[in-house]
Protein backbone atom coordinates (compact mmCIF):
# COMPACT_ATOMS: atom_id res chain seq x y z
CA UNK A 1 0.00 0.00 0.00
CA UNK A 2 2.42 2.28 0.80
CA UNK A 3 4.29 1.95 -3.19
CA UNK A 4 0.96 2.68 -4.28
CA UNK A 5 0.90 5.70 -2.27
CA UNK A 6 4.35 6.54 -3.68
CA UNK A 7 3.22 5.96 -7.30
CA UNK A 8 0.17 8.54 -6.85
CA UNK A 9 2.05 10.72 -5.41
CA UNK A 10 4.57 10.87 -8.17
CA UNK A 11 1.37 10.90 -10.75
CA UNK A 12 0.47 14.19 -8.84
CA UNK A 13 3.78 15.41 -8.96
CA UNK A 14 3.71 15.39 -13.61
CA UNK A 15 0.39 17.44 -12.29
CA UNK A 16 1.96 19.76 -10.12
CA UNK A 17 4.59 20.99 -12.24
CA UNK A 18 2.91 21.16 -15.54
CA UNK A 19 -0.06 23.73 -13.54
CA UNK A 20 3.03 25.59 -12.33
CA UNK A 21 4.04 26.12 -15.62
CA UNK A 22 0.08 27.07 -16.81
CA UNK A 23 0.18 29.11 -13.62
CA UNK A 24 2.35 31.78 -15.50
CA UNK A 25 4.04 33.17 -12.29
CA UNK A 26 0.40 32.18 -10.23
CA UNK A 27 -1.37 34.82 -12.09
CA UNK A 28 -3.89 32.53 -13.45
CA UNK A 29 -6.42 31.15 -11.11
CA UNK A 30 -7.21 27.66 -12.18
CA UNK A 31 -3.70 26.48 -12.50
CA UNK A 32 -2.70 27.67 -9.43
CA UNK A 33 -5.11 26.64 -7.70
CA UNK A 34 -4.60 22.71 -9.64
CA UNK A 35 -0.84 23.54 -8.71
CA UNK A 36 -2.30 23.71 -4.88
CA UNK A 37 -4.40 20.61 -4.97
CA UNK A 38 -1.39 18.27 -6.64
CA UNK A 39 1.33 19.39 -4.73
CA UNK A 40 -0.36 19.16 -1.44
CA UNK A 41 -1.84 15.43 -2.15
CA UNK A 42 1.54 14.71 -3.82
CA UNK A 43 3.66 15.41 -0.76
CA UNK A 44 0.75 14.63 1.68
CA UNK A 45 0.89 10.91 -0.03
CA UNK A 46 4.21 10.76 -0.38
CA UNK A 47 4.72 11.74 3.64
CA UNK A 48 2.08 8.87 4.23
CA UNK A 49 4.40 6.48 2.77
CA UNK A 50 7.58 7.05 4.31
CA UNK A 51 5.74 5.80 7.48
CA UNK A 52 6.35 2.37 6.04
CA UNK A 53 9.30 2.92 3.36
CA UNK A 54 12.83 4.23 3.38
CA UNK A 55 13.19 7.94 2.34
CA UNK A 56 15.91 6.69 -0.68
CA UNK A 57 14.26 4.73 -2.46
CA UNK A 58 11.03 6.27 -2.18
CA UNK A 59 12.19 9.57 -2.89
CA UNK A 60 14.08 8.63 -5.74
CA UNK A 61 10.54 6.46 -7.34
CA UNK A 62 8.74 9.78 -6.73
CA UNK A 63 11.48 12.24 -8.80
CA UNK A 64 12.13 9.67 -10.80
CA UNK A 65 7.70 9.37 -11.57
CA UNK A 66 7.11 12.85 -11.78
CA UNK A 67 10.32 14.25 -13.54
CA UNK A 68 9.34 11.25 -16.40
CA UNK A 69 5.62 12.04 -16.19
CA UNK A 70 6.59 15.72 -16.53
CA UNK A 71 8.58 15.31 -19.75
CA UNK A 72 6.15 12.70 -21.43
CA UNK A 73 3.18 15.25 -20.82
CA UNK A 74 5.30 18.17 -22.33
CA UNK A 75 5.78 16.26 -25.46
CA UNK A 76 2.65 14.36 -25.77
CA UNK A 77 0.27 17.59 -24.54
CA UNK A 78 2.23 20.93 -24.59
CA UNK A 79 4.42 20.43 -28.51
CA UNK A 80 7.95 20.39 -26.41
CA UNK A 81 10.34 18.59 -28.55
CA UNK A 82 10.92 15.02 -29.08
CA UNK A 83 14.24 13.62 -29.49
CA UNK A 84 15.97 10.53 -28.85
CA UNK A 85 18.57 11.94 -26.28
CA UNK A 86 15.61 13.13 -24.27
CA UNK A 87 13.32 9.68 -24.77
CA UNK A 88 17.02 7.87 -24.17
CA UNK A 89 17.49 10.28 -20.87
CA UNK A 90 13.77 9.63 -19.53
CA UNK A 91 14.07 5.71 -20.28
CA UNK A 92 17.55 5.96 -18.70
CA UNK A 93 16.02 7.72 -15.39
CA UNK A 94 13.40 5.01 -15.14
CA UNK A 95 15.97 2.40 -15.22
CA UNK A 96 17.52 3.84 -12.19
CA UNK A 97 14.93 4.00 -9.84
CA UNK A 98 13.98 -0.14 -10.83
CA UNK A 99 17.63 -0.88 -10.30
CA UNK A 100 17.72 0.72 -7.01
CA UNK A 101 14.84 -1.01 -5.92
CA UNK A 102 16.33 -4.54 -7.55
CA UNK A 103 19.70 -3.76 -5.66
CA UNK A 104 17.44 -4.29 -2.31
CA UNK A 105 17.79 -0.50 -1.05
CA UNK A 106 13.99 -1.02 -0.50
CA UNK A 107 14.41 -3.78 1.36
Amino acid sequence: MAWLMVVLAGLLETGFAVCLKQSHGFTRVWPTMGFCFFALGSFGLLTLSLRHLQVGPAYAVWTGIGAAGTVVYGMVFLGETVSVLKLLSVSLVLVGVVGLQLSGAAH
